[in-house]
């Protein structure tokens, strides 16, 4: 074995982000995902996104390690073939709004008769049940309706989105654990079962201590920028230059080190200042105070001293920083991705590494339709007469 999943094959029906982005990380571990796209235009990604050519950089974001099929699904012929092939698959991941693949005949029960070691990950944005199961869902919508929206802004502004599409990223993510989860029972049970992940769910599970808040003291959680709720100094301050540093000096040894490096040892006669504790409850005036020590420095000056003392600090940097960062140089996170029609793209790779058995780009992204016939002939030994027909009668 080459790759930890070498071996499975994954149907991946799957569009836009959450699902794709699961599927890709099966197939960073090596499974066969074979992407299951309708003839005419195919996932709706590849016609989205800040680039030129047959496919537009979303879809190249989220479709590394796959092979595409196209295949007409409200086509009888078409529902015969992917029967077929979920008789020999692994995995089948789905984000089509809840009901939809039951009307299609291919609920999890009629899965589950055709391959009893099925392991299907629907990924929705509600869940598959549920007053509300059957409303449509984007990963701002379960920020929304999830909290988040609500935490995400200054102490006195607007509520804002995140910056990325987080929970499209994290659902897809927990998706793909779902999945190995079930396959690693399926090995003791020979049975497969249903991963259910929606994105509210998802978006849910980032709210730290505001449920149990709420449900104990009765306190809504608000927005606080970039403010720790838990600990102080921690937050973002501008620098006599004009540029700006996220520090995170809230430990003891920390604070110490921060207060030696800016001169200021009188302040631990202020009791204000004397414990992570008493930090934390005198907040603003921990704020305001490191704030006007920042602002007599210019932000290397500040930095060079803080990395120097092991004080965990931060410059807010541009893509275009990330990029160049010596880090991230270091461990190969930006990788070189062929397309057919673009050329190489460079974007941002797995960023799980496992020792033995390597997380690689060992596919291109697919155009649509790419690997029709391959697939058809390898796992369903169609030859090519019955392909051609299949494409004239629209089924391919």
């Amino acid at each position: 074995m080459t790759r930890a999943l070498e071996g499975i094959t994954v149907l991946d029906l799957s569009r836009y982000v959450a699902g794709p982005y699961c599927t890709q990380m099966l197939g960073d571990f090596g499974a066969d995902v074979i992407k299951i796209e309708k003839p005419d235009g195919g996932d709706p990604m590849r016609g989205d996104g800040a680039a030129t050519g047959d496919d537009k950089l979303y879809m190249l974001m989220y479709n590394r390690n796959k092979r595409s099929l196209t295949l007409n699904l409200r086509h009888e012929s078409g529902r015969e073939i992917l029967a077929s092939l979920i008789q020999g698959a692994d995995v089948l991941v789905e984000n089509f709004r809840p009901g939809t693949m039951e009307a299609m005949g291919f609920g999890w029960e009629a899965i589950s008769a055709l391959n009893p070691a099925m392991v299907m990950a629907r990924i929705s944005g509600f869940g598959q049940d549920g007053p509300w199961a059957k409303r449509p869902a984007f990963d701002a919508i379960a920020q929304a309706e999830g909290g988040l929206m609500h935490l995400t802004g200054s102490e006195n502004g607007e509520a804002t989105m995140m910056g990325a599409i987080m929970i499209d990223y994290s659902t897809g993510t927990n998706a793909a654990l779902g999945v190995l989860a079930a396959l690693h029972a399926r090995e003791r049970t020979g049975r497969g079962q249903v991963v259910d992940v929606p994105l509210l769910d998802t978006a849910m599970s980032f709210l730290m201590t505001a449920v149990a808040e709420y449900q104990r003291d009765s306190v809504v959680m608000g927005r606080m920028g970039n403010r720790d709720r838990y600990s102080a100094p921690t937050n973002t301050y501008p620098t006599r230059d004009g540029k700006r540093l996220h520090l995170m000096a809230a430990g003891q040894k920390h604070f110490e080190a921060l207060v030696e490096i800016m001169g200021e040892g009188k302040i631990h006669d202020n009791p204000a200042f004397a414990s992570p504790a008493d930090r934390l409850e005198n907040a603003d005036l921990v704020d305001e105070t490191v704030a006007g020590w920042f602002a007599r420095h210019d932000q290397d000056w500040l930095y060079e001293r803080l990395v120097a003392a092991e004080v965990p600090c931060a410059r807010l940097a541009t893509v275009a920083e990330v990029v160049e960062n010596p880090q991230v140089k270091h461990r190969g996170q930006i990788i070189e991705v062929e397309h057919p029609n673009l050329g190489t793209v460079s974007l941002q790779g797995n960023p799980i590494r496992l020792t033995d058995t390597p997380v690689e780009t060992h596919r291109a992204v697919p155009t649509l339709g790419q690997h029709t016939d391959e697939i058809l002939a390898e796992l369903l030994d169609f030859d090519a007469d019955a392909i051609a027909e299949l494409r004239r009668d629209g089924v391919i």
